[in-house]
C-alpha cells in the first residue's frame, strides 16, 4: 500500500491559478491609486482661477508645455529622474503635486512611473498624475487649456 499523501488534482489547479493570478496583478499594480489621477479639465479649473491656491506642476517628459509647470526632462532618465528629487527636495511632504508627460497615454509612458515613484518614497501624501487618455496635444492643446506661451 502506498503511503504517500496524494493531493486532488482540483487542489494543485487552484493554487497553481492563485499563483499566476497574483503574478498578473502583481504586474499591473502602478504606483499611483486610482484617486491620485487628475482629469485635465480640472487642473485647466484651477490654473485658471486666480483665487486658487496652485499645485506644484512638473513636466516629466519631453516638454513643460502646461502653463506654470516646470520641466525636468524625461524621468525615464536617471539624470532627470534626480533633478525631479533635487526640485522635490525643497518642497514641505504634503504640497500640492500634479506631473504630467503627455509624449503618449500614460499608460505607455516610460516616464511617469519613475517619477511617480519617487513621489512615493520621498513621502509625499498629496500628489496626482494627469489622466493623459492619449498625448497632451489631443487632451490639453486642443481643448485650449492654459499653456506656456
Amino acid at each position: 500500500m502506498n503511503s504517500k499523501l496524494k493531493v486532488p488534482s482540483i487542489v494543485v489547479f487552484v493554487l497553481i491559478l492563485s499563483a499566476v493570478l497574483a503574478q498578473i496583478s502583481w504586474k499591473n499594480a502602478e504606483p499611483w491609486r486610482s484617486d491620485q489621477l487628475m482629469e485635465p479639465a480640472d487642473l485647466a479649473t484651477v490654473i485658471k482661477r486666480s483665487d486658487a491656491s496652485k499645485p506644484l506642476i512638473i513636466s516629466v517628459g519631453p516638454a513643460a508645455t502646461i502653463k506654470s509647470s516646470v520641466g525636468v526632462g524625461p524621468a525615464g532618465e536617471a539624470a532627470n529622474l534626480e533633478k525631479l528629487e533635487k526640485l522635490l527636495s525643497k518642497e514641505p511632504k504634503d504640497r500640492e503635486i500634479v506631473i504630467y508627460c503627455g509624449c503618449c497615454p500614460f499608460k505607455n509612458c516610460p516616464n511617469v512611473r519613475p517619477a511617480f515613484t519617487k513621489l512615493n518614497e520621498m513621502g509625499f501624501k498629496n500628489h496626482k498624475l494627469l489622466n493623459i487618455a492619449k498625448n497632451l496635444k489631443t487632451d490639453w492643446l486642443d481643448k485650449g487649456y492654459p499653456a506656456i506661451d
